[in-house]
């Protein structure tokens, strides 16, 4: 090796060893600041509920402002009960059934014939019924759709969804003004000891950038996985509100025929408030994970055996 390249070695090899000096101090630093900060933090406790809690409060304002959006875009307007005396003593008595104040029934436009449940079990609640459904379904199956969304509103599945969304998004949020630090410096004694070893480096830009990516990575599996775990709570409060609609109403085949004919008049695009609707025939692999509701075919088939159960002859001893 001639003297200039071993000049030039050597001096990349300071410059490694400067860097890679620098990036420890800078990673102490960091350790040091984030020691002072969180022994002068409130308890790990306190601070896990205080963020628990801001994330809660904003999912309440974003569901009740979404909820609003939601009535705006389908033009829903209340049914009058001169317009619908019987479907509105029948929800009357379901009501009375169920641990629900006396819901508003609307009546909307959707893309498809369908029906949503908005607020909880106070009496804000409302049961929203697309024009078309009094058209395709007769009044008892009608009346156990509507039994389908108020046992939404009594278990508050709308609200507990859009909670459980707002946590998520906070938490992987603070994941990732957390771990980018670490990936910044983790990336940065990385490029000093290539340095030091005389192996060729990427630009600065490039080392950054991976570091993001990989931290991002980390982030998006993290909210994945929170939110296959979501839309599993989902796809069973689904099926359960199935079940509460058929105890409610003693008919589960009425169901199930209302929600194989709903599905017969819908077609594959249900826009924005997909995840509202009803019905959810996507099967088999990550479209089936990713889904908001059960297959059609599986609930109707629930239904149908339930009421085969309920007819089933009794045995005389």
């Amino acid at each position: 090796m001639d003297s200039d390249a071993l000049a030039t070695r050597l001096l990349t090899v300071a410059t490694g060893l400067v860097l890679l000096v620098l990036y420890l101090l800078l990673g102490g630093l960091f350790a040091g600041v984030f020691a002072v900060l969180w022994a002068g933090s409130p308890d790990p406790v306190w601070l896990a509920v205080a963020l628990l809690a801001s994330a809660l409060l904003f999912g309440y304002a974003s569901y009740r402002g979404g909820t609003a959006r939601i009535l705006s875009s389908l033009e829903a307007t209340e049914l009058p009960r001169d317009r619908a005396p019987e479907l509105h003593a029948r929800v009357d008595r379901l009501a009375e059934r169920m641990d629900i104040g006396e819901p508003t029934l609307l009546v909307g436009r959707m893309p498809t014939p369908n029906a949503l449940a908005i607020g909880g079990r106070a009496r804000s609640s409302a049961v929203v019924l697309d024009a078309g459904l009094f058209r395709l379904l007769t009044l008892d199956e009608i009346e156990t759709i509507v039994a389908h969304e108020l046992a939404h509103i009594e278990s508050r599945d709308s609200l507990v969804q859009t909670l459980g969304y707002s946590v998520v998004e906070t938490f992987s949020g603070l994941l990732f003004l957390l771990l980018l630090p670490v990936g910044l410096l983790v990336v940065g004694v990385r490029r000093a000891v290539r340095l030091v070893l005389g192996r060729p480096i990427e630009p600065l830009d490039q080392h950054v950038g991976r570091a993001y990516a990989v931290v991002a990575g980390v982030v998006v599996a993290s909210t994945v996985v929170a939110t296959l775990l979501l839309r599993a709570h989902s796809r069973r409060r689904e099926l359960v509100a199935d079940d509460r609609a058929a105890d409610v109403t003693g008919r589960p085949a009425d169901l199930a025929r209302a929600l194989a004919r709903i599905e017969r008049a819908s077609t594959p695009d249900r826009g924005l408030l997909s995840s509202l609707y009803i019905h959810g025939e996507d099967e088999g692999g990550i479209t089936r994970l990713l889904a908001t509701h059960p297959p059609m075919r599986e609930r109707v088939e629930r239904l149908l055996d339930r009421a085969d159960e309920a007819w089933a002859p009794i045995e005389i001893q």
